[in-house]
């Protein structure tokens, strides 16, 4: 399938009973690409980028530990399908990962708005993040959610810079209470690049 209609299917699910006896064998097959996806974002904050790989071990996941069987399959894939990148995008789940809650709360906060703040720079062009239009992450009061869905759309020419491993690629915050950046390693951008068409 071209990755520019990369889904997950219920073709693509197998069974729980089947899943449960390999769960543990196809977890460890994705770490090595999930360590690779994994970006530390200053002190708090974690991106991961998504994959059709992660989306779907995902959904097994949610299936077999709900055990809502073939009526949960469609809420599944409507909920994971979207994290999937489509051929011209990178996708991450950003968190916010603090373990003290009153520490937690007093970051999260200060963070308000902090979904539309996210980029990667890829030589001189800052692409923004756009977050998933779901659910409002940021509450009236001003306080973020910890969890952030969101999707850097790349042109072709950013894709071809993106390749090219003399240009530093980062990624990045902009919000006034959270302003951070991180380089991407090469072994990460080879991964990512995975993402593209």
């Amino acid at each position: 399938m071209p990755l520019a209609l990369r889904q997950v299917t219920p073709d693509d699910l197998i069974p729980d009973a089947e899943f449960a006896k390999v769960r543990a064998e196809r977890r460890a097959a994705l770490l090595p690409a999930k360590r690779l996806r994994r970006v530390a974002l200053g002190p708090s904050c974690t991106v991961y980028f998504e994959s059709f790989e992660t989306m779907l071990f995902q959904i097994q996941e949610m299936l077999l530990t709900e055990k809502g069987g073939a009526a949960q399959v469609p809420d599944e894939l409507a909920a994971y399908n979207p994290l999937i990148p489509q051929g011209s995008e990178l996708v991450a789940t950003i968190m916010f990962e603090v373990d003290d809650p009153v520490r937690r709360a007093a970051l999260l906060a200060r963070l308000g708005g902090v979904e539309d703040l996210f980029f990667l720079q890829i030589g001189g062009d800052k692409v923004m993040s756009v977050p998933e239009g779901d659910v409002e992450r940021t509450r009236e009061d001003g306080k973020a959610s910890s969890v952030h869905f969101v999707r850097f759309p790349l042109k072709r020419e950013q894709i071809a810079v993106f390749r090219d491993p003399a240009v530093a690629i980062l990624v990045g915050c902009d919000h006034e209470a959270y302003a951070h950046l991180a380089v991407l390693s090469p072994a990460t951008r080879a991964e990512l690049d995975k993402d593209f068409a």
